[in-house]
């Protein structure tokens, strides 16, 4: 017998299987429980178009499912989009009671748990809901706001330096750090550098090395800000491995300083389907986000090395005293190899 409560956990779990490849939709994970509490079912949401969580879960099930639970990460849908409601698909299954982490905030979906209600369901909502938001986080601030959800990424020494006096920056981190780094565009939607860096590095952006050794199944939207279209033709971010956006000042219009407008570029991502972005952008284009308060997380890979002198991990970023210091919530600490990984939140700052 399994609890709710545990069906939940191992439904969040299940949802971060589909991390990177369902945008515009969100990860969703569900458990179907008979009358006895066995897991008779479950699924996740794995792609755009396909199935929802749910439906898988209820194909696996089959009258197995009727008089018993769904436990479901977020409120079935309540519309037909490219598949049909996932409430109804409960309530024709003759499911009994429905258990909800996170109330579904988008108007055109929304309503899934009072359907539910209206058919005699028995509905229970918020169970593991804070875990069950930061599993969606980018998902559910992406609709919030209208733009994506940015976490930026950056590789330094002890000493904050990314790159020598010199300019060599290959390489700071391990080989497990830069593994994991693949492991986390393979979550994204879009890797946005700017110009300076394919300038500089010329790198791929690809998600690769992961420990199947495979490409990912979907390689994430490259974004070059490039305002005055300075990327080369043979540049590799221009080949076929994954699709390309190099985005100029002609097209979305000019920001600060004359550069690309961030605020619109992030508008016209979000229209586009991207609803995460991994920034590995220089320390022009970093500090350019953080000024603007388009950052919403730090994820930082931090080498026991000292350089002393050399390149820091971001520019100006609008701070001139220490009292406008941008502040973070430190969410993790995690040593891979001699490396160690940081994630943190930025604080949102009371209006």
């Amino acid at each position: 017998m399994v609890t709710e409560d545990e069906a939940m956990r191992r439904a969040i779990a299940l949802a971060a299987r589909g991390l990177g490849t369902t945008s515009p939709n969100p990860v969703v994970g569900c458990l179907l429980l008979d009358a006895d509490g066995e897991v008779v079912g479950q699924g996740f949401h794995a792609y755009a178009g396909g199935p929802h969580a749910e439906i898988v879960a209820l194909a696996q099930a089959g009258e197995l499912a009727r008089g018993g639970t769904a436990v479901v990460t977020l409120e079935p849908c309540n519309h037909t989009g490219r598949t049909g409601p996932c409430a109804q698909a409960l309530i024709g299954a003759g499911v009994k009671r429905v258990v909800i982490a996170v109330d579904d905030p988008t108007p055109v979906a929304a309503g899934g748990a009072a359907t539910l209600r209206g058919a005699g369901v028995q509905v229970e909502t918020g169970v593991r809901r804070h875990e069950a938001e930061q599993g969606n986080v980018a998902w559910l601030t992406a609709v919030r706001r209208g733009r994506p959800y940015v976490t930026w990424k950056y590789a330094a020494t002890l000493d904050g330096r990314s790159a020598a006096v010199d300019g060599t920056s290959q390489w700071i981190t391990s080989a497990p750090a830069r593994t994991d780094v693949h492991a986390l565009r393979s979550t994204m939607d879009a890797i946005m550098v700017g110009v300076g860096t394919v300038l500089a590095d010329d790198p791929q952006l690809t998600v690769r090395d992961l420990k199947d050794g495979v490409l990912a199944i979907k390689q994430p939207l490259r974004v070059v800000v490039d305002s005055h279209g300075r990327t080369p033709a043979s540049a590799r971010v221009r080949d076929a491995a994954a699709p390309t956006w190099i985005v100029t000042t002609d097209e979305i219009g000019v920001g600060p300083a004359g550069r690309v407008d961030l605020n619109a570029l992030l508008a016209a991502l979000f229209g586009r389907g991207i609803r995460s972005i991994l920034l590995e952008g220089g320390p022009t284009l970093a500090g350019a986000f953080l000024s603007e308060g388009l950052v919403d997380q730090v994820i930082g890979y931090v080498a026991p090395k000292l350089l002393g002198a050399g390149k820091t991990a971001v520019l100006d970023a609008g701070v001139t005293t220490i009292a406008e210091a941008i502040e973070l919530d430190l969410t993790d600490l995690t040593q891979i190899g001699p490396d160690l990984r940081f994630t943190a939140s930025l604080r949102q700052k009371e209006s």
